[in-house]
């Protein structure tokens, strides 16, 4: 995927926990992801994972506590409440309908809501936003939609997030590598040019 700027997905870890469960009601946060069933049969390659609480939970629990790298996404993964993944490729131009990617986008203008990245390529027709749900000082939800001509992913992290630690997810439950930037960098500096080269002395 070209729009590499916010994630690159990895493959899940628990596809098989990509179910819903309809009987609970939407977390604040969460987008109401179209089902996209449409597509199943147009996709050359194709990416589900819905996790809602309750399976997030069970989840959870399966991360080995003796491992680092496990242990510390054990601990994050505690303090959110779902995880939904959706991504597609196409052998094909456009095979997926633009309206619904621009409907899950509008969701985002909802009120906390507040975008982090926009970023437009016309020469390579890829869009991706990167948006967080604030609530009071906590980071309430994380939203990316990134698409562009043969593919289009969407990644909804529902829950208390702390940025500094929320790469530590990547690689677990299908949660892609993110890119985020959360300031504690220092800012990039530009460098003035060289001087140019003083003239050879005339002999």
């Amino acid at each position: 995927m070209n729009a590499r700027i916010a994630l690159r997905l990895a493959a899940p870890c628990l596809m098989a926990l990509g179910l819903a469960s309809p009987a609970l009601a939407q977390t604040k946060g969460q987008l109401r992801l179209p089902e996209f069933a449409a597509l199943a049969d147009k996709a050359s390659e194709m990416v589900t994972v819905t996790m809602d609480p309750k399976l997030l939970g069970i989840a959870c629990r399966f991360l080995n506590s003796e491992d680092p790298e496990q242990a510390s996404a054990k601990q994050i993964c505690t303090s959110l409440t779902g995880i939904y993944v959706r991504k597609y490729t196409f052998d094909t131009d456009y095979a997926y309908p633009k309206s619904d990617i621009d409907g899950v986008r509008k969701q985002l203008s909802a009120p906390g809501w507040s975008q982090i990245v926009g970023a437009i390529s016309k020469k390579e027709q890829t869009v991706v936003d990167v948006y967080l749900l604030i609530d009071g000082d906590q980071v309430k939800s994380l939203a990316i939609i990134a698409s562009e001509p043969r593919e289009f992913a969407i990644v909804n992290i529902v829950g208390s997030i702390d940025l500094e630690k929320l790469h530590e997810l990547e690689g677990n439950f299908g949660v892609p590598n993110l890119e985020i930037e959360t300031g504690k960098k220092p800012a990039a500096t530009v460098k003035a040019p060289k001087p140019a080269p003083a003239p050879a002395p005339k002999k």
